[in-house]
């Protein structure tokens, strides 16, 4: 019995470890999304908070949004003429297709994104209008700034995959341990 309490008090000692994850991802010219692939045994509650798009000045705003899985989107439409938010496939993968319809200004419609993956958002009444939606498996996710520099707080200490994404690129992944502050560059 004693022996079960010690290896479970170790056990949890390990996990209240958490380190810092950062460095710099050689994409240029976009956004860049950092995140770590799922942790095996663990799952995550979906944020309470919504996360928003605005459709304004006939552009998604923002042009590249990261949310964790589970997360609810809401779409508005801020602009004086109709628009359509629609997505062909969740990462290629065209059975999570979906289409939110046609709707006017100051309305808005929410959706809940709970398969990990990049969402291309477009636009049936204006094609030139475009965006991404990256769902990140874990929590654990930035997006990187101007000079492809990104930061990841709070990682529990651990062997992860790490997956980079940015518009026009393959996604690419790399291993990493985490402990303390870890930098890897992209």
């Amino acid at each position: 019995m004693k022996l079960a309490v010690a290896i479970t008090i170790v056990s949890l000692a390990a996990f209240a470890h958490a380190g810092d994850l950062s460095g710099k991802t050689a994409a240029s010219g976009g956004a860049a999304v950092v995140y770590v692939e799922k942790i095996a045994g663990k799952t995550f509650p979906a944020p309470a908070q919504h996360f928003s798009i605005d459709q304004r000045s006939l552009m998604f705003q923002p042009h590249v949004l990261v949310v964790p899985a589970g997360s609810t989107v809401d779409f508005v439409n801020s602009d004086t003429v109709a628009h359509n938010v629609f997505w062909p496939g969740v990462s290629g993968n065209r059975k999570l297709s979906h289409n939110l319809g046609t709707w006017p200004q100051g309305e808005k419609k929410s959706f809940t994104f709970d398969s990990p993956g990049v969402v291309t958002l477009l636009c049936n009444v204006h094609p030139e209008m475009s965006a991404y939606i990256v769902v990140s498996p874990t929590p654990y996710y930035a997006q990187a700034d101007a000079g492809g520099n990104y930061a990841i707080h709070n990682i529990p200490d651990g062997n992860y995959t790490v997956t980079v994404w940015h518009e026009g690129g393959k996604p690419a992944s790399k291993t990493v341990a985490v402990s303390g502050s870890t930098k890897l560059d992209l």
